[in-house]
């Protein structure tokens, strides 16, 4: 274009403006057009320019876009779509110093050479440039802009103390990755923006990193090429990058070029290292921050003034060498390789017969390779799109559809949505074409379509893949120091700003197990600030809570609901434990102590009702002496106390005294002292855990069912749990202490030395099958014989049978009327008391060897068996000589017989008597009240009549 009216060259480093002036002269004009280095740079000025003269007088060329109103006044291009020949008042090159670029270098240069404004004409870019521009360019004026913002260095920093509204740079998509999903771990996430990526996918993530959503961009040197973000730090996790053709590192006015993308306008901005990148050296800092780099000594070109008489020519035409010291020539490009690709096949040599096939053949080998499969695939297409063109004049509707259709799908990775965004940017390429399709418009808005698809669907993934947006909202709210809202549902479920946070259970809170470790302590955080305000409120609920809300576990944990609250831990005396809450730190003290004082408030309530019997009998000041001594004993032992741990207290004890205990409801028995008010599930529950914390148990065990007469032995139970369940030990099963009571009054009638056998009352107290019973017997210290005699049957008006249980009045320790008497799961409810000694069902029958034998047998008495039952303790060798094994001695008409008996060694020859005989040569005493709850009284008062 011939030169008219002014050209200037506006030079100087990034963060200057120049783009800006650009904009502001081109708008002071009647037309212009504007050439960008990038598609998205491109897209940012058209937006801006829209913004301020509005859509119909704007247009938009690029390869793969073209927004051309009727009445467009001011076009905004890539440098490579940039309209030649149309005489417009003003135009500008953006990014100059491409001009050295091997790959898109000779582009530039032929717009520096070549393209004019009939009245204005504006290059901008580095400082490299002013002497290349002088040479080349004659008449040029130079304007020097100085940098808005102060740039430093700030050495090397680890991702983790990354500063924030920071650019991590990298060189290679695997690197970008990488990079965003560290950032995503440690710091809620990272936006990315790369080259390839569409103008829509760019700005939707820009705009995460614009608004503060993240606080990390991780990008392609892309960004180093005028796009405008607001960045106060650039970190390169690099310093190679492959050019297209082999690694290289960077040049320090490329490292500037970049860096200078943060600060923006007055704010100053810093550069640094990160990752594996070394620090830079000196040289290569000072350069940098003072913006002095070596200048450009050569430029790309390639001859622009194409011959297309034949395919050599135009060959001969691109391949014509440099003129000047200042010009060289581009290496081979990527059009150059598919023209001489393709004009080798003998179809499309067949198809060229004159100049405007070879401009035809041209204008297809200009379709960049967006794919970057290999040169011979893209060759392929390039083929095929030509055969099309010259045979029809036109690329089919059924062909095209096909290619569009086959990418027009939005599932898959990051990677799959990005090679189909590739793809379909050659489609999108194509219909931008003039006269390459029958429908420009239809098709232009179908490419489109997809693309847009594709770029919303590629956003979302990378979105998805390396924004935390949880953390990232939380971090930012945090940051700017407002008041975070919470929100607890009914499950607990905590939500912060709308995001799930964790759950709340109690007062402590579970953060969300789905977070990272590195996101832990941001949610933490967010956490803890929110549910401050909740934490207060739930505390005042809880405090003012009834008691019937609360309970307390087996294993001493305290609950509200269906929520741990604490738990209870030894106190200075076993009926006064104390409550621990469970209460997080960040709720502060005030709520720790009111729930603690609740908690304390509901134990200690529930201790004075479960037991006020023996805490009464404790503050009964009348209870003096001997009985205030044993009171203390029984309050030791939590109301239940085996009678053979306190048998010489019990003997001291006068009937004053035991009266004045019993008034309290204690009950001297032959086994146990308790009282029976504290034998009822509710005591006997939280007596389990009150001796559970006394003796320092690491686990409890758990209270019996309430309203079973006997229960199973309990493997590796201490005898003290029975007691303190309410049972005593006796063979294989425990009986419950006030039924072992009625028991023991029982066979006080019986006649323990001679043998007794056991009563329908008694297996009916117990439950219990004959068997069952006579290992309860052998384990209160009677000797059970087994023996087996002909049945005797009742008669049948008496109805009934001898053996069958009888009812037992309720008066079992239970809150409710006592529930039927346990049935063994081993024996059948409805199964007799003592079982037949009868075969199996499925033993094998023998058959008698003669009518003689069946009819003796049929005539064989029924048989049934039993078991005699005598006084014989086991012995033990206790603290003061042998103790009996099974309680005291049993009184009455069974008393053992001393040496005088038939046993002894000085006794009679002759019969003896059925009854013991005693002699006194002592005067008679008065006799001494006998007390009624001695386990020897009745025996006693029985002697005392037959001697």
């Amino acid at each position: 274009m011939q030169r008219q009216g002014r050209i200037a060259a506006v030079l100087g480093p990034t963060n200057t403006g120049k783009t800006h002036y650009a904009i502001e002269r081109m708008l002071a004009h009647r037309t212009g057009v504007i050439g960008l280095p990038l598609r998205l740079l491109a897209r940012e000025v058209y937006d801006r320019i829209v913004a301020l003269r509005g859509p119909r007088v704007v247009a938009l060329v690029t390869g793969e876009e073209r927004i051309v109103p009727d009445s467009a006044q001011y076009w905004v291009c890539t440098v490579e779509a940039m309209p030649t020949g149309m005489g417009c008042d003003f135009l500008a090159v953006d990014e100059i110093q491409l001009c050295a670029d091997p790959e898109r270098g000779h582009v530039f240069t032929d717009r520096l050479l070549n393209a004019r404004g009939l009245h204005e004409t504006l290059f901008l870019g580095s400082d490299t440039m002013k002497g290349a521009i002088a040479a080349l360019v004659p008449g040029v004026q130079f304007m020097r802009r100085e940098r808005f913002s102060e740039l430093s260095y700030t050495g090397s920093k680890k991702l983790s103390r990354m500063v924030t509204r920071a650019a991590i740079v990298g060189f290679s998509v695997d690197n970008v990755y990488a990079i965003a999903e560290l950032l995503r771990r440690q710091r809620g996430g990272a936006a990315v923006v790369m080259g390839a990526l569409s103008p829509r996918t760019r700005n939707a993530q820009v705009e995460l990193y614009q608004n503060g959503d993240v606080d990390y961009l991780v990008a392609t040197d892309a960004i180093g090429m005028g796009l405008n973000l607001d960045i106060r730090h650039v970190a390169f996790s690099g310093l190679r990058k492959f050019d297209g053709r082999k690694m290289r590192a960077l040049a320090p006015n490329e490292l500037a070029q970049i860096a200078g993308r943060a600060g923006r306008h007055t704010e100053p901005g810093t550069f640094g290292v990160t990752g594996e990148a070394s620090p830079l050296e000196d040289e290569v800092v000072e350069a940098i921050t003072s913006h002095r780099f070596r200048p450009v000594g050569k430029l790309f070109w390639r001859n622009s003034r194409l011959e297309f008489g034949s395919v050599g020519r135009l060959l001969a035409s691109l391949e014509a060498p440099a003129e000047g010291e200042w010009l060289t020539r581009a290496r081979e490009a990527d059009d150059v390789m598919a023209l001489k690709a393709i004009s080798g096949q003998e179809d499309v040599a067949g198809r060229i017969r004159g100049a405007r096939d070879v401009q035809l053949l041209w204008d297809v080998c200009c379709v960049p390779d967006f794919r970057g499969i290999s040169h011979a695939e893209h060759a392929s297409l390039l083929t095929r799109i030509f055969e099309f063109l010259h045979d029809l004049g036109r690329v089919p509707d059924d062909w095209m559809a096909r290619q569009v259709k086959r990418l027009d799908r939005t599932d898959g990775d990051i990677d799959t949505l990005s090679k189909r965004l590739a793809y379909i940017r050659t489609w999108t390429f194509v219909a931008q074409r003039s006269s390459w399709v029958d429908d420009e418009t239809h098709w232009r808005g179908a490419t489109r379509a997809v693309e847009d698809r594709l770029s919303d669907a590629l956003h979302e993934r990378l979105t998805q893949r390396f924004v935390d947006r949880r953390t990232s909202v939380l971090l930012r709210r945090l940051k700017q120091k407002e008041g975070l809202v919470a929100d607890v549902n009914d499950k607990g479920e905590v939500t912060v700003e709308g995001q799930f946070v964790g759950r709340l259970e109690g007062f402590r809170f579970r953060q969300d197990a789905s977070a990272t470790p590195d996101e832990a302590k941001t949610l933490r955080q967010a956490a803890v600030a929110a549910l401050r305000p909740e934490f207060h409120l739930r505390a005042d609920r809880f405090y003012n809570a009834p008691d019937t809300e609360f309970d307390f576990t087996e294993q001493g944990g305290l609950m509200w609901g269906d929520q741990a609250i604490g738990k209870l831990v030894k106190g200075a005396e076993p009926l006064k434990p104390v409550a621990e809450a469970f209460v997080d730190e960040e709720a502060g003290p005030e709520v720790m102590q009111k729930v603690q004082r609740r908690l304390q408030h509901f134990i200690d309530r529930k201790v004075a009702t479960l037991f006020e019997p023996l805490l009464a009998m404790s503050r009964d000041e009348a209870i003096t002496g001997l009985a205030r001594g044993f009171a203390f004993r029984l309050v030791e032992a939590l109301g239940v106390l085996p009678r053979a741990e306190v048998a010489d207290d019990v003997k001291a004890l006068d009937q004053e005294s035991r009266g004045l205990l019993r008034k309290h409801g204690v009950r001297f028995g032959q086994f146990t002292i308790f009282q029976q008010l504290l034998l009822k599930p509710a005591p006997t529950r939280l007596r389990l855990v009150l001796w559970g914390l006394a003796s320092d148990h690491a686990e409890f065990h758990e209270s019996p069912p309430p309203g079973l007469v006997t229960i199973p032995a309990v493997e590796a139970a201490p005898r003290e749990y029975y007691t303190n369940s309410g049972y005593r030990l006796a063979g294989a099963r425990a009986i419950r202490i006030d039924m072992l009571e009625r028991l023991a009054d029982m066979l006080r009638q019986q006649d323990s030395r001679g043998g007794f056998e056991a009563t329908a009352d008694m297996l009916s107290i117990t439950g219990m099958t004959l068997d069952q019973f006579a290992d309860l017997m052998e384990g209160l210290g009677y000797a059970a014989e087994k023996g087996e005699r002909v049945k005797v049957k009742q008669a049948a008006a008496e109805g009934g049978t001898p053996d069958a249980p009888a009812e037992v009045p309720g008066d079992a320790p239970s809150e409710a009327p006592e529930a039927p008497v346990e049935t063994p799961a081993e024996t059948p409810a409805e199964a007799p008391v003592e079982a037949p000694s009868e075969a199996p069902a499925d033993a094998p029958v023998e058959l008698p060897d003669s009518p003689a034998e069946a009819s003796a047998e049929a005539d064989a008495p029924e048989m049934e068996v039993f078991y005699t039952f005598t006084w014989a303790p086991r012995r033990r060798q206790g603290p003061k000589g042998p103790r009996r094994e099974g309680g005291g001695r049993p009184q009455g008409q069974g008393k053992p017989r001393g040496k005088g008996g038939p046993k002894g060694k000085g006794g009679p020859k002759g019969p003896r008597n059925d009854k013991p005989k005693s002699f006194s040569s002592k005067p008679e005493r008065k006799e001494k009240q006998i007390d009624p709850d001695n386990p020897f009284a009745q025996a006693l008062m029985g002697l005392k009549g037959n001697s």
